[in-house]
């Protein structure tokens, strides 16, 4: 299955776009805001340098929970351009990190996140981003099914396809509903030594949504293992992949957002 999907390390990327902001300087906020049912969730947002308005990006955490590869990971989009809010589906409601089943009392805390992204002032007023990784690529789907018209393009890092609470026969063999309504323009990212299971999950979903005649692509890192984008023990392959990982959704971004050459939204 896998020799069919798109797994590209290519040259073609542009280069230029990628050093336009990320040695200036970025700004980490943090905040609370309200879930619908009154839950206070943690936020933090990442300006870019100099004056907005700037793109918008909604970054949704995996499982494992908040920690600095988190904020490095909005530090990185920041840099890049876009003003990144990530909620903390987790502590809010005081989830252990790690959680095995998915509380989906917790999407309410996302949707909130894409509410405040939406409100905020320094944001261009078009659809935003959603970067999901792991767990937050159920969350992403699953928001994008409802709210589509807000979000312009999805990139998910290993994003988990399947309802996690569904039963392991669906797990192994179909994907979720979710994938079959949204009509987001989805990148899939994922290590070729990451877990066979997700890596089988999102290539359905791949084949799904081309399918539909939804643009979607499938990144798939040679040599590179689960979480290669943070890990402590990274090779130098996988140092690489994460550097093309990061080039790769901005550029994923850019187009779907409709970008100039400078991130900055047009018009």
């Amino acid at each position: 299955m896998r020799a069919f999907m798109f797994i590209a390390l290519t040259a073609s990327l542009s280069l230029s776009a990628a050093n336009v902001l990320a040695s200036q300087e970025v700004t980490l906020s943090k905040t609370t805001i309200k879930s619908a049912d009154g839950t206070e969730v943690p936020v933090t947002i990442a300006t870019p340098a100099g004056k907005g308005p700037f793109p918008g990006v909604l970054f949704i955490h995996a499982k494992r929970g908040w920690d600095s590869a988190e904020e490095n990971h909005l530090r990185d989009l920041a840099g890049q351009g876009f003003l990144t809010l990530a909620p903390d589906w987790q502590s809010g409601r005081f989830i252990e990190r790690w959680p095995s089943e998915h509380n989906p009392e917790t999407e309410m805390d996302v949707e909130a996140g894409l509410d405040h992204l939406l409100s905020l002032p320094t944001r261009c007023k078009q659809p935003v981003g959603v970067v999901g990784y792991s767990r937050g690529g159920y969350y992403s789907i699953r928001l994008a099914a409802r709210r589509g018209k807000d979000i312009a393009a999805m990139a998910n890092y290993a994003g988990h396809m399947q309802n996690p609470n569904a039963p392991e026969p669906a797990q192994l063999f179909s994907i979720a509903p979710e994938v079959n309504q949204i009509t987001t323009p989805m990148l899939f990212l994922i290590g070729e030594q990451d877990f066979e299971l997700r890596r089988i999950n999102g290539g359905r979903a791949f084949y799904a949504l081309w399918e539909r005649g939804i643009p979607v692509e499938y990144q798939e890192y040679p040599m590179a293992r689960r979480a290669f984008d943070f890990r402590n023990d990274q090779t130098p392959e996988e140092k690489i992949a994460a550097r093309h990982a990061r080039q790769r959704v901005m550029d994923w971004m850019s187009k779907w957002m409709k970008l100039d050459d400078k991130m900055r939204c047009k018009g």
